[in-house]
């Protein structure tokens, strides 16, 4: 089975140049807790609550002036929507994440692909 299979189809995205308030406005808007920076809607990072906290907040940075590019998180673990379910569970697993960004061949974020997702299309599927 693919990623594709059990994916949610969309992903709100932040530009790299909005700022910090914008971004923990949306994750609240959007009740998520972490946004793919996009740039041409390509896959540049990630931005967390938490690397709002660290990186910005706790050194005094104003919110209004602090880009989401200064705080986030570069190095995404990602999968692309042909990837076996399995690999991308896998992938959860090593890297202790609840959730991955799903990429189409071009880099682009077309999904997003939790573990709850495979656990519950698994339990879905008829038995043999």
């Amino acid at each position: 089975m693919k990623v594709s299979d059990v994916m949610t189809p969309y992903v709100a995205t932040i530009s790299p140049e909005a700022s910090v308030r914008e971004a923990a406005q949306l994750m609240r808007e959007l009740d998520t807790g972490s946004l793919p920076v996009c740039e041409g809607g390509r896959l540049l990072g990630m931005v967390t609550p938490k690397d709002i906290a660290v990186r910005a907040t706790a050194f005094g940075h104003d919110n209004d002036s602090t880009l989401v590019v200064d705080v986030m998180t570069p190095d995404v673990v990602c999968c692309y929507r042909e990837d076996d379910v399995q690999d991308a569970r896998r992938m959860m697993e090593e890297s202790s994440l609840g959730k991955l960004v799903v990429l189409d061949e071009d880099r682009r974020p077309v999904g997003l692909v939790a573990l709850s997702d495979i656990v519950r299309h698994r339990e879905l599927r008829p038995q043999t």
